[in-house]
């Protein structure tokens, strides 16, 4: 979404109207959470087209130096092994924020368009409930880029929607994905990442601090959508998982500020 002051209205009366729902004689504020370790992957489930739940082949996921790495230094052609991280419990209302930056090279046979491409899905579809050869979650993918020739735009926190559409500016979005606002970035820095949910209400993405994307009222249908039955479906709650795509990519510090509790 390219109106930002937009985006600020609706950050500041998603958090007025939270603000408003909560009795603070009653209630605690919220808190950060840590939801990795920086150790281990504990708390965290594997699933990678091909493999059932909780198997994690060529150790695709692993923790390096505090950081969630997804890596494909064991393998020989990534062919069409997409896989998924996800935290362990669901989530409907919540800031997420963590780091991120791409490191290394693609891996043989990964497809030109993965290139210097990841994403952190939200409001997903259980893990339990993946197919064994489903190649994404039903899902909103906070998709993640980056930069791969100086002076070609290359936005990252874009919008894509496997099995998934969403209203923008008051219309009804069913391309698969959408640019946001945000800067290129071509190097390997840490680039911070912030993602505002609030059920099915209010969805925005922040990149260093900076409003990049805004949208509500995602539902079920559209390309990827293996939930049979369930088009028209509104999403008010799902978990969470980090995707491998086939670059290598870096994940730390990342936290949740659940707005539920």
């Amino acid at each position: 979404m390219r109106a930002l002051s937009k985006v600020g209205f609706l950050f500041l009366l998603a958090t007025v109207m939270l603000g408003c729902k909560s009795d603070k004689s009653t209630q605690s504020e919220p808190s950060w959470v840590t939801i990795f370790n920086g150790k281990d992957l504990d708390g965290w489930l594997p699933k990678v087209k091909g493999y059932p739940l909780n198997e994690n082949p060529l150790n695709t996921f692993r923790v390096k130096d505090g950081a969630l790495v997804v890596s494909y230094d064991g393998y020989e052609d990534f062919g069409e092994s997409y896989g998924h991280i996800f935290y362990k419990n669901p989530y409907s209302s919540y800031r997420l924020k963590l780091q991120y930056r791409f490191a290394g090279e693609q891996a043989r046979g990964g497809q030109s368009w993965a290139t210097k491409n990841s994403g952190v899905m939200i409001h997903c579809q259980s893990p339990e409930s993946m197919g064994v050869d489903q190649s994404f979650p039903v899902s909103i993918e906070v998709q993640l880029l980056g930069g791969i020739t100086e002076g070609e735009l290359r936005p990252t926190a874009n919008l894509c929607t496997p099995g998934m559409h969403v209203i923008m500016n008051d219309s009804l979005v069913t391309e698969h994905c959408i640019p946001s606002s945000s800067e290129t970035y071509y190097g390997d820095e840490w680039i911070d990442l912030e993602i505002l949910a609030i059920r099915d209400s209010l969805f925005t993405h922040f990149i260093n601090g900076e409003a990049v994307m805004s949208y509500s009222k995602p539902i079920i249908g559209g390309e990827y959508n293996t939930l049979e039955g369930r088009d028209g479906e509104a999403v008010e709650s799902g978990y969470i998982s980090l995707q491998s795509e086939s670059h290598p990519i870096e994940f730390k510090n990342i936290e949740i500020l659940d707005l539920d509790n």
